[in-house]
């Protein structure tokens, strides 16, 4: 099947980008945008071999998903929807992405389909409720709780990166200075050292040896780091090593509760907003086990479906994992009684986002501390290994 890319303009005359992927020739292609009102201005064949990577911005996402909402919901067609926020998106790569959906839509394809060969971009939540909104005729309404869903994700991210970007800044610059040190200042005590002809202690040959070892060693460093990034990213490939790792988050020291609340937040706030559009229970639990992309999710998803399927309640299955915390089950049940469970998840969902802010700042009281302590021994070590010597040689003057 032969793909062009293409570039048209419509009866007022502005210009629009696209990808058509049913034409024969650049005539048939002509033929097929005219009937839709567009005149074409130039057309290129797009090598299929070579698979295209997007990279858009998760604001650029929650964004369109907003407007698009805004603008299906006052009643302009699906068509136009996408031709003004294509017009409106700032960047190239998601112009053309939009412009790309916007012609599969045009070509007679459903909105979920047109959306779906950008799941990475748009995420699989996004792409099953939009599904799900289609199949139940709550678009609409499908379109306004993703955008909230994925406004809501980007915000638990966000603050959770802004909370660590202090420690992680204070490592990288406490790192940098202690390189600088082994490079440049060390060496010159070296230098003293020797004309002084005193022995050196322990701590001092330490920080003598290392210093020689950055100074004459760095390419066999550079080496050796390259090399455990590469093998880094051979291992999370591994779908065996990447199981573990996904058991090890969470339950790991120190971060492991924080971990598993992110992961379950995510997962029951995905089942209930699926739920609550009408999808069932079987594909949401497979969506949201989608979303979270957990190897340890993926075990309770099959058990939970299996129990469902063998007539269990779904509240009462989740109390066998120690994962789901008990507020989240008492809720559960609680909905599941009185025919609300999506209403009570939501709320589940909220209170554990409001837990993990909280968690986030309980850790960083914690952390600063703990890194000022280890940075001042670090420190210390440094001015007693350069230092000694001198001391010790003014000891034997006296």
């Amino acid at each position: 099947m032969k793909v062009y890319e293409y570039t048209a303009k419509n009866e007022l005359g502005q210009k629009l980008t696209g990808r058509y992927e049913n034409a024969e020739n650049i005539a048939m292609l002509r033929e097929e945008l005219a009937k839709m009102g567009y005149t074409l201005i130039k057309a290129r064949r797009e090598n299929c071999n070579n698979k295209r990577k997007f990279r858009v911005k998760n604001t650029d996402v929650v964004s369109f998903a907003y407007k698009f909402s805004e603008m299906y919901s006052a009643g302009l067609p699906i068509i136009k929807c996408l031709e003004a926020l294509e017009q409106q998106a700032q960047d190239s790569t998601f112009k053309y992405i939009i412009s790309d959906i916007r012609q599969s839509v045009a070509t007679g394809a459903n909105l979920s389909k047109s959306f779906e060969k950008y799941r990475d971009i748009f995420s699989d939540f996004f792409i099953g409720m939009i599904a799900a909104g289609e199949a139940g005729g709550r678009l609409a309404k499908s379109l306004e709780m993703s955008a909230q869903y994925l406004e809501r994700q980007m915000e638990v991210r966000r603050k959770v990166k802004s909370a660590f970007a202090y420690p992680i800044a204070v490592s990288i610059t406490c790192l940098l200075v202690i390189v600088a040190l082994m490079v440049f200042v060390v060496p010159v005590f070296t230098k003293l050292y020797k004309q002084l002809k005193v022995a050196l202690p322990v701590p001092t040959q330490i920080l003598v040896n290392i210093s020689y070892l950055f100074r004459d060693w760095w390419w066999a460093i550079l080496i050796i780091a390259v090399a455990a990034v590469f093998g880094c990213k051979k291992a999370f490939s591994s779908p065996q090593f990447k199981a573990k790792w996904d058991v090890f988050k969470l339950k790991m020291p120190i971060f492991g509760r924080l971990n598993q609340m992110v992961v379950v937040s995510g997962f029951i706030r995905s089942f209930a907003l699926l739920t609550s559009v009408g999808v069932g229970l079987m594909d949401a639990l497979d969506v949201a086990n989608m979303v979270v992309r957990n190897h340890k999710m993926d075990e309770i998803t099959r058990e939970l479906k299996g129990a469902v399927e063998a007539g269990y309640p779904l509240s009462k299955v989740l109390g066998r994992y120690d994962i789901f915390p008990p507020m989240v089950i008492q809720l559960a049940v609680a909905g599941e009684e009185a025919g609300i469970m999506s209403e009570m998840l939501n709320k589940g969902a909220d209170f554990l986002d409001r837990d993990i802010e909280r968690a986030v700042n309980s850790l960083l009281v914690k952390l600063e501390p703990a890194m000022t302590v280890v940075m001042g021994a670090i420190v210390g070590f440094l001015l007693m290994s350069v230092y000694l010597p001198i001391f010790d040689y003014m000891s034997h003057l006296k």
